[in-house]
C-alpha cells in the first residue's frame, strides 16, 4: 500500500541561494515545513483545528538527506508520506523533486501537544485512524537511517 501525498509546490526565492547560486541547506527544511501544513490540514490537524481546539504538533526530529543540486529557477515539488504514529506522536517524511527527480528526502517526528493544557495530549481518534490508514506498508530505505561515521575495531 503506498498512500503518497502530493499536496504542495513553490518556486524556489532568489533570496534562499547561496553565493554558488545553490539552495542554501537551510531552506531544503524551510520548504518542506512549508509542506507540513497542508500535511497537517489533509490529516484535519492544521491551523483551523488549532484556532478551534489548541491542538499543535511540534516538531521533536529532523533527519535531512541533500541527494541533488537545485538551482533556480525551480518549482519544489514535494511529496509526502506517513511512516508511522500513535496517539500522540507522528513519524513522517517528505521527497522533494525538481523535474522529476529527487534532490532531498526529510523525515519529522511530530508530537501533538494541548496548548491550552500545557502538555502533550492524544489526537482525536479520527485523526489518528486516518493517520494509520494513510501508513506506508514498506517503508523507503532512508527512512531511521542513523548518522556517523563508521568505528573501526
Amino acid at each position: 500500500k503506498m498512500t503518497i501525498l502530493s499536496l504542495h509546490s513553490e518556486p524556489v526565492q532568489d533570496s534562499w541561494l547561496d553565493a554558488y547560486g545553490h539552495l542554501n541547506e537551510a531552506y531544503y527544511l524551510v520548504a518542506f515545513s512549508n509542506a507540513t501544513w497542508p500535511l497537517q490540514a489533509h490529516f484535519g490537524i492544521g491551523t483551523e483545528y488549532f484556532d478551534e481546539t489548541g491542538g499543535a504538533v511540534y516538531t521533536l526530529e529532523t533527519h535531512l538527506r541533500y541527494l541533488d543540486e537545485v538551482r533556480a529557477p525551480a518549482q519544489l515539488d514535494i511529496k509526502s508520506m506517513i511512516f508511522g504514529s500513535d496517539a500522540k506522536r507522528i513519524h513522517f517524511g517528505h521527497i522533494m523533486e525538481v523535474d522529476g527527480r529527487e534532490r532531498a528526502t526529510v523525515e519529522f517526528m511530530m508530537l501533538h501537544y494541548d496548548t491550552r493544557a500545557g502538555r502533550p495530549g492524544p489526537m482525536p481518534d479520527d485523526v489518528q485512524q486516518a493517520l494509520k490508514k494513510a501508513q506506508l506498508s514498506e517503508l523507503p530505505d532512508w527512512v531511521s537511517r542513523s548518522i556517523g561515521l563508521d568505528k573501526k575495531k
